[in-house]
């Protein structure tokens, strides 16, 4: 079998117009449906996942669930607690400012590389991402934020293309899957706003232009943006995540 491109790992996934939604295992299938009701918070936080009411819930048998929920074990968006089943990974502060440390610190450094070495195709790739990136947050809301939030991924994976590894890209996904949980609590505060769309246009023009530092400044502060609004809602007592305490006590 034909070893898949770089550029090729960043497709993004199959939608059901595509088809590709009957071609899913019935496993898999599952594992996006708890994933995505864990991210946009309809499993909440700290709940306990029980089969008996997961099978009623969800259409499928025992052992397809406890299939799913493996695998959202090894994406630590669920917890297992041994004999007792399965719990929702629990979210707080800490664990965002954890995240995007990470984030920061790895996608900063790709993107250095990434302006240094890209080439030609990587460019054309960036101005493509960019454009349908724009297409979709002009304007955003919760109506489109799925289709929002694989392009944005698609986006900061093709910024990082010109230089980072398989490997790079396999661990900045995993941590992608958990600020997206947070990202949605802020996307449905009213209060919390920010120009999304403005963080992006400056870290493509700084890429392009080949201005590293200041691409990569600019990156740092976009990604920033989240937990630093979460915080000061909760500081101000504007929002509470569920399953955490008042951010006084965090």
């Amino acid at each position: 079998m034909a070893k898949k491109s770089f550029m090729q790992c960043l497709a993004l996934p199959e939608t059901e117009s595509s088809g590709g939604e009957a071609s899913r295992t019935l496993t898999e299938q599952t594992y996006a449906r708890l994933r995505t009701d864990i991210v946009e918070g309809r499993l909440l936080p700290g709940s306990k996942l029980r089969i008996e009411h997961l099978r009623q819930a969800y259409e499928v048998g025992a052992g397809t669930l406890r299939e799913a929920l493996t695998r959202l074990v090894s994406d630590a968006l669920v917890t297992t607690e041994g004999q007792r089943g399965f719990r929702v990974s629990t979210i707080a502060m800490d664990d965002l400012q954890d995240i995007t440390r990470l984030q920061v610190h790895i996608e900063t450094h790709a993107l250095r590389e990434s302006i240094r070495h890209g080439d030609a195709a990587w460019r054309a790739q960036l101005q493509a991402s960019y454009d349908e990136l724009s297409a979709a947050e002009q304007p955003l809301s919760s109506d489109n934020r799925r289709q929002w939030e694989a392009l944005n991924l698609r986006f900061h994976e093709t910024l990082l293309s010109g230089y980072a590894s398989p490997w790079t890209l396999k661990v900045l996904r995993l941590l992608a899957r958990h600020s997206e949980r947070y990202r949605c609590y802020a996307m449905e505060q009213p209060a919390l706003t920010r120009d999304v769309h403005a963080e992006h246009q400056e870290i493509f023009e700084l890429a392009m232009a080949g201005q590293e530092a200041r691409a990569a400044l600019a990156l740092e502060a976009h990604i920033c943006t989240t937990p630093h609004l979460l915080l000061q809602a909760m500081r101000e007592g504007k929002l509470v995540l569920p399953g955490t305490r008042p951010e006084a006590e965090v």
